[in-house]
């Protein structure tokens, strides 16, 4: 049986969420003005740092939500819900990374460190929006289809959890040293890049196979 409209739905316009956020994001990233072109390059790194990381938690976010929905069969209001928090805190990453690109490299180190941890409070609350959705996902299994072992699935909860710990740390870390709170967010995504927490599936099951609800 073939995945039901309405995930396919709720999959493409989370796809043009995503898409249209990781695309704004060059927005933010300022175009040397006047002359010495070079020193201005070089003056605007923080905007390239800022682009970069940011560039890496969507385009991660969006492949790990891509997955996860790769096992989901049908939707129910609750995730419907559940996935439009999630995409709102995704929309809103490029203000966040304007936020930082425009007050990393300032005199002021207190105003970098402020900027890093509303910056890092976005993510927390994508962790905590990510692992509701997870949670209400596994609670019972309904939504999955047959290829997931729900059971299996429910006993990752904690594992995605990690992320509500690791951001609020950070949040702390912005007020130690902005610059290293950026690259460890950078370092975070890279770690979820590599598929950290697959979906699991019953034991023989193919990955590949087609969906069947």
């Amino acid at each position: 049986m073939s995945r039901l409209n309405d995930s396919n739905r709720v999959e493409a316009f989370s796809d043009g969420v995503f898409a249209i956020a990781i695309t704004l994001l060059i927005l933010e990233v300022k175009v040397p003005e006047g002359g010495g072109i070079g020193h201005q390059l070089l003056s605007h790194w923080s905007s390239y740092a800022a682009y970069v990381v940011t560039f890496l938690i969507i385009g991660i976010m969006w492949a790990n939500h891509h997955t996860v929905f790769g096992y989901v069969a049908r939707v129910d209001r609750v995730l419907v819900f559940l996935n439009l928090l999630l995409l709102m805190v995704c929309s809103a990453l490029p203000w966040a990374a304007g936020l930082v690109a425009n007050y990393l490299d300032g005199a002021a180190s207190g105003e970098a460190a402020v900027a890093l941890a509303v910056y890092s409070g976005f993510m927390v609350a994508h962790s905590l929006t990510f692992g509701a959705l997870w949670w209400w996902l596994t609670r019972t299994g309904h939504l999955f289809d047959t290829r997931v072992d729900v059971e299996a699935a429910r006993q990752t909860r904690l594992r995605f959890a990690v992320g509500s710990v690791i951001y609020p740390i950070l949040v702390g870390l912005s007020f130690v040293s902005a610059p290293l709170t950026l690259a460890v967010h950078g370092v975070v995504a890279v770690y979820y890049g590599f598929n950290q927490l697959p979906v699991p599936l019953h034991e023989g099951v193919d990955p590949d196979e087609p969906l069947v609800a």
